[in-house]
C-alpha cells in the first residue's frame, strides 16, 4: 500500500513532533519532511513530492498565506491539499486561505486523531472525485468550524440554535439588542420550539464549553480574552456577540474606516 505523503510547516517545534510522532504511527501515512518557517517551507514543496501539507499561518519569513500564495501559483505544486492550522479563528484569514486554496481548517489546540480523520477524508475524496475541485467553505462551513471547535458537542439542540443566532446576528448586527424579542422567537420558528426552549438550550450548550478547564484554555485562545475573564461563564447574548465579532472582524474593520 502507498502510503500518504505528508510534509509539516509549524514553528512550534513541540507541536511539530507531536504531530510527526503520531502521523507516522498510521499504517497508511509518511511524515516525509518538516519545515519551521514559510521561507523552508517553499523550498520543501519544490525538492520533495507531498499529498498533504499541514501549515501554520502564522510563521517566521513568510507566514501561511504567502506558501499558500506560491502553491497557488506554481504549477508543479497543484496537486497538494493543504490543512491550514490556526490559533485564530478570524473570518477574514480563513477566507483569504479558501481563496488561495486551503483544503481545511484546524484550529489550535486540537486532538490528533482530528488530523488523522481529515486526512484521509481529503485523500478519499481525490480518489473519487480526481476531477472536482475544492468548493470554497461557506460561511455556514465556518461558522460551524468555530462552534465545534469551541467544545460545543454537536448532538446538543443548544448546537443548532448557537449556530442560527450567530447566523442571524451576522446579517443583522441589531438582533443582538432584541435577543429575547425577535431572535429567540426567530430561531424558534424555524426550529418548531418555543423562545424559552431556544434560551435554555444554548445557555446549556454555553456551560457544557465550560466544563472542562482546557476548553477554556482554548476558547480564550479564539476570542483574545483572558482565562480569568472567561472564568465567569458569559451570557447567551455575549458569548453569541464574541462569536459572530469574532467572524466579521474584516467588516467592522471596513466599517470603521468609512465612518
Amino acid at each position: 500500500m502507498e502510503k500518504i505523503k505528508i510534509a509539516i510547516a509549524d514553528d512550534n517545534r513541540e507541536l511539530v513532533g507531536l504531530m510527526k510522532d503520531y502521523l507516522n504511527l498510521q499504517p497508511n501515512m509518511e511524515v516525509v519532511n518538516v519545515a519551521y518557517n514559510g521561507k523552508t517551507c517553499i523550498e520543501m514543496l519544490k525538492s520533495e513530492k507531498i499529498d498533504i501539507l499541514l501549515l501554520d499561518i502564522i510563521m517566521p519569513y513568510l507566514d501561511g498565506i504567502a506558501v499558500l500564495d506560491e502553491i497557488k501559483e506554481n504549477d508543479d505544486l497543484q496537486g497538494i491539499d493543504v490543512i491550514m492550522l490556526s490559533a485564530f479563528g478570524q473570518e477574514s484569514i480563513m477566507s483569504q486561505a479558501a481563496d488561495y486554496g486551503a483544503s481545511y481548517f484546524i484550529m489550535k489546540p486540537f486532538e490528533t486523531d482530528r488530523l488523522v480523520v481529515q486526512i484521509n477524508h481529503i485523500m478519499n475524496k481525490r480518489s473519487n472525485t480526481p476531477e472536482e475541485p475544492e468548493v470554497k467553505p461557506t460561511r455556514e462551513d465556518i461558522i460551524t468550524n468555530m462552534v465545534k471547535d469551541i467544545g460545543i458537542p454537536p448532538h446538543l439542540k443548544g448546537y443548532s440554535y448557537l449556530k442560527e443566532a450567530v447566523s442571524l446576528v451576522l446579517e443583522q448586527p441589531e438582533f443582538l439588542n432584541k435577543i429575547t424579542k425577535e431572535l429567540y422567537p426567530g430561531i424558534a420558528a424555524k426550529f418548531d420550539t418555543t423562545s424559552s426552549r431556544v434560551e435554555r438550550s444554548i445557555r446549556h450548550a454555553i456551560e457544557q464549553a465550560w466544563t472542562r478547564n482546557e476548553t477554556v484554555d482554548h476558547i480564550s485562545e479564539i476570542f483574545g480574552y483572558s482565562v480569568a475573564h472567561l472564568e465567569s461563564k458569559p451570557t447567551n447574548s455575549e458569548f453569541i456577540a464574541m462569536v459572530a465579532d469574532s467572524l466579521q472582524v474584516e467588516k467592522r474593520e471596513k466599517r470603521e474606516k468609512s465612518h
